[in-house]
């Protein structure tokens, strides 16, 4: 997997994803206490926990050049949320493995806007990166995230659903689903009419 110099700025025709900064602050912290938003984690954030997730993805992407970039609307400015790809961090059976994930602002959904940016992602994930295979999970009641999932191309198999780590035993999100795609198979797809 390469490294990339300089973090790019990913556009798409509605969407710009690109590094954070100090203004997406107060949106994200205001997204991360959202219970709508936070369904399926195991709680709200709070103002310090979620400047601390920003502070992680935006090391990551000054680091490698890449990660879980913080998203705009291109026509406005207007910080709607993050989509990116992200190394996995947990120990699984499909570890090592970069996801592709996504978390909006709730008056952003049912927009098209998580499929567009993930699209675009997935895009950068496997012509510059050159990644062999890019996952995605959530709980398994998660219907919205794991409907994108499948608009992007990717694939379940329920014998690589898998009790998160991080989630205690019993807790009712702890089981996971996984989905996966091949960039043999995404380039496949590139060229069908």
């Amino acid at each position: 997997m390469k490294n990339i110099e300089h973090p790019p700025i990913i556009r798409t025709d509605r969407l710009i994803l690109r590094q954070w900064c100090s203004e997406d602050l107060e949106p994200f912290a205001s997204m991360n206490a959202d219970p709508r938003v936070r369904e399926y984690f195991p709680g709200l954030q709070t103002k310090e926990e979620s400047n601390h997730s920003i502070s992680l993805a935006s090391n990551h992407i000054e680091k490698f050049g890449w990660g879980f970039w913080a998203a705009s609307l291109a026509e406005t400015g207007e910080f709607i949320g993050f989509i990116g790809l992200e190394d996995v961090y947990f120990q699984a059976k499909f570890v090592p493995a970069v996801e592709i994930g996504w978390r909006l602002a709730f008056k952003h959904w049912g927009k098209g806007y998580a499929t567009e940016g993930a699209l675009a992602c997935l895009r950068y994930g496997f012509e510059t990166l050159n990644l062999n295979e890019i996952v995605s999970f959530t709980a398994v009641e998660n219907t919205k995230s794991r409907a994108v999932m499948q608009k992007i191309g990717m694939h379940h198999d329920s014998k690589d659903d898998f009790d998160h780590p991080k989630l205690p035993e019993g807790h009712p999100l702890r089981r996971h689903v996984l989905y996966r795609l091949e960039r043999d198979e995404w380039k496949k797809k590139q060229r069908a009419p």
